[in-house]
């Protein structure tokens, strides 16, 4: 476990259980902390309160569509500067500009390197004390 991950906190939006099972576990191996929800409408509801520094976001979600879960987290003030990494199985350019227009940092499509990943997450502000 390294030090410097602890004190990341990782927002999993993902409703593929298997999927969400294998992120968490290798975050948590890993050093963050993390929480996981698994449809948009529990993500609105649990961001504010578990105040992540880095949100991984499916995109094609059953209820709440992706971009228009990036897009409320966008206009949130206590969650507007997070990282928002989407994890997509969506992998055409059409779909990458949808996701840069919905103020998405980066753009992995399935499967994702875990070692990628954690790049991307090295960049994410950590809360502080």
């Amino acid at each position: 476990m390294r030090s410097p991950t602890s004190a990341l906190r990782v927002l999993v939006v993902e409703d593929n259980l298997d999927v969400a099972r294998s992120i968490e576990r290798l975050l948590r191996v890993a050093g963050y902390t993390v929480h996981v929800v698994h449809n948009g409408a529990s993500a609105m509801k649990e961001a504010p309160k578990f105040a992540p520094n880095a949100v991984l976001l499916d995109i094609g979600l059953p209820d709440v569509d992706g971009l228009k879960l990036a897009k409320w987290i966008r206009q949130e003030p206590a969650l507007q500067n997070v990282l928002l990494v989407a994890l997509t199985g969506y992998g055409l350019e059409s779909d990458k500009e949808r996701v840069r227009e919905a103020g998405i940092d980066h753009y992995l499509v399935k499967p994702v390197r875990f070692e990628k990943l954690e790049s991307i997450l090295a960049t994410a502000t950590r809360n502080p004390g």
